[in-house]
C-alpha cells in the first residue's frame, strides 16, 4: 500500500516551534513531490507549502513565507516542514499529499494547536 504517515504535531505558544515529518512507503515511483496542506475548523483546505523530489524547488503560501521551510530527505522517505514563529491562526491539522500517477495519496493528519 502507498501511505504518508505525518507526525510532530503539537501544542505551542505564539512564537514557538514545531517540526513536522512525513514518512512516505508504498510509493512505485523514485520522484514525486510532496506538499503540506492543512485545514482549520470551519475552514477550507488550505495549501502550505511543496518541494520537489530533489529539493531543489519550493514553494510556500503567502501566509507561512519567511516562518515555515519544507525539506526533505529522500534516503528516509521523509519530508519535513518546519514552523517557526508558530501563530494562533497556524492552528490547524496539518496534511502531507503527494500524487502516484492520477491517484491522490494524503497522510493522516497531525493537529497543530498554537495559543496566544
Amino acid at each position: 500500500d502507498v501511505q504518508l504517515q505525518a507526525s510532530g504535531g503539537g501544542s505551542v505558544q505564539a512564537g514557538g516551534s514545531l517540526r513536522l515529518s512525513c514518512v512516505a512507503s508504498g510509493i512505485p515511483s523514485d520522484s514525486y513531490a510532496v506538499g503540506w496542506f492543512r485545514q482549520a475548523p470551519g475552514k477550507e483546505r488550505e495549501f502550505v507549502a511543496a518541494v520537489t523530489w530533489s529539493g531543489g524547488k519550493s514553494y510556500y503560501a503567502e501566509s507561512v513565507k519567511g516562518r515555515f521551510t519544507i525539506s526533505r530527505d529522500n534516503a528516509k522517505s521523509t519530508t519535513y516542514l518546519q514552523m517557526d514563529s508558530l501563530k494562533p491562526e497556524d492552528t490547524a491539522v496539518y496534511y502531507c499529499e503527494t500524487t502516484v500517477g492520477s491517484t491522490l495519496i494524503r497522510g493522516q493528519g497531525t493537529q497543530v494547536t498554537v495559543s496566544s
